[in-house]
């Protein structure tokens, strides 16, 4: 019974959303048609259809319990459970409830937070406390967004359906907009003590699995390529204290190959497709990473040439800082300072770490270490990262013993 609802209840309670109109009616549906199941299952045996019989068993249940609570007035306009054996049930009626789910919980009319954390709570399963810990959130606050996320999509009687084809590419990049931020604050977390935390990762490559299956567009491609290349290198990115390990640094046979090929196959398909958008653009450039041997041997060329089409489908000063990075593997690192001190100049990334964190590795490698020096106390100012704190206190303890 484990397995099964770890493998059939998100299916089971997005087609009860369906039916039901609420989702917290749906989720107590859903433990109601399990806690049936174990009750009748043993004597009677398993159904050929158990997800069927979940789905009509929960239906059931919640009827029966709008019944005694008269919240409907006209219940007898709502039809019966479904009797197990008849079609109606088909499974791509069912995967477009998973797919339907997705879309609800992500759409734009709900704050970011919200999205995130009723994605997490709805299609993953993920306990209150679970989102709570992986945020450093109270379980309270987070409660409060899904609740009031819940309450919008029923206040505003937002639509429980797939995006027809003029909407979806709107609503599609809220959807990916949420799992890729699930998975970068998985993959380096934004704040605590720990570097990353893997379960936020695992559940964001899940999602973007299972959207690939239902909706194989091509930056859905993209996205799950450049989670997968980036999980490649989970073992490799910290060492045995926790503390971050530079790419160079990083000992590459630790690299997951299954995940890496995995990825490379998605992104040529992704561009064998025509259609390619900045998850794609993003996936073509972490694939360059894991060709290479070492960062020697990179075609750092080519990343910057990547980076230059990435800019223009996607402007954003974060990108533009990945190609001066990238820039200065290539050219030297004077030209890429030069680059980092030109967007500094403008005052958009001026509180962003990881931009005074580049530009001080940039000048220690040019052997201006007061400049250096400055640059990595700017970042430790601003992180809020207890292993990266960490990382650049040891930085600015080696530029001193020099």
């Amino acid at each position: 019974m484990t397995r099964l609802y770890r493998e059939e209840s998100r299916r089971v309670l997005a087609t009860l959303i369906r039916l039901l109109g609420d989702f917290d009616l749906a989720e107590e549906a859903l433990h109601e048609a399990f806690r049936a199941a174990m009750e009748q299952w043993p004597s009677q045996g398993v159904p050929a259809n158990p997800r069927a019989w979940l789905v009509s068993a929960g239906r059931f249940k919640a009827i029966d319990q709008l019944r005694r609570q008269a919240r409907f007035q006209a219940l007898d306009e709502v039809p019966e459970p479904i009797a197990e054996g008849e079609q109606v049930w088909d499974g791509e009626l069912l995967e477009d409830d998973r797919l339907r789910l997705v879309f609800t919980c992500c759409h734009p009319a709900l704050a970011a937070d919200a999205q995130v954390a009723l994605t997490l709570r709805e299609v993953c399963d993920l306990t209150t406390e679970e989102i709570a810990r992986a945020f450093l959130a109270t379980p309270s606050t987070i409660a409060q967004r899904i609740v009031r996320a819940k309450n919008k999509i029923r206040d505003a009687r937002i639509p429980y359906e797939v995006p027809g084809r003029a909407e979806l590419g709107e609503r599609l990049e809220a959807v990916l907009r949420v799992i890729y931020l699930v998975f970068n604050e998985g993959y380096f977390a934004s704040s605590g003590e720990v570097l990353t935390r893997q379960q936020l990762s695992a559940e964001a490559i899940r999602l973007g699995r299972l959207l690939h299956e239902l909706l194989p567009e091509a930056e859905v491609q993209g996205l799950l390529a450049l989670m997968l290349l980036g999980e490649s290198r989970r073992a490799a990115r910290t060492a045995d204290d926790g503390l971050p390990v530079l790419l160079e640094d990083q000992d590459r046979s630790l690299w997951d190959r299954t995940l890496i090929e995995e990825g490379e196959a998605l992104v040529m398909a992704a561009f064998q497709s025509g259609s390619i958008g900045p998850y794609c653009l993003q996936a073509a450039i972490a694939a360059v990473h894991a060709e290479a041997d070492s960062v020697a041997s990179t075609d750092w060329e080519q990343i910057v040439g990547l980076y230059a089409v990435l800019l223009n489908a996607a402007p954003s000063p974060v990108i533009e800082l990945n190609r001066a990075v990238a820039l200065a593997m290539w050219r030297g690192p004077q030209v890429g300072l030069q680059q980092i001190d030109a967007i500094l100049a403008r005052g958009e990334l001026a509180d962003y770490h990881l931009a005074h964190a580049a530009r001080a590795d940039l000048c220690r490698r040019l052997g201006r270490n007061d400049e250096a020096r400055e640059a990595y106390q700017r970042a430790l100012q601003l992180s809020q990262q207890g292993a990266d704190r960490q990382f650049l206190e040891r930085r600015l303890a080696e530029l001193s013993d020099a």
